[in-house]
């Protein structure tokens, strides 16, 4: 199996912190050179590991904002 790679291009916050010290995350990455996309998902500290997570593009990104606007979360 190939290595997979990844470049944070850019930190943008982290969401949350397990007591573990794992924190889900959401950056720009650049995977295996690729173009940056926003990413979320769980990193171990000093993101040695990575959890499951989720990749979007753009578009994807402004769809989401939209649906989540329209939420009431009152």
């Amino acid at each position: 199996m190939p290595d997979i790679t990844y470049e944070v291009k850019e930190e943008i916050g982290v969401i949350s912190e397990a007591q573990t010290g794992w924190t889900r995350q959401v950056n720009m990455i650049s995977w295996n050179n690729r173009e940056p996309k926003l990413d979320i998902r769980d990193w171990a500290p000093e993101r040695e590991k990575a959890g499951k997570g989720i990749t979007l593009t753009k578009e994807e990104v402004i769809k989401l904002r939209d649906y989540l606007n329209g939420l009431n979360l009152d």
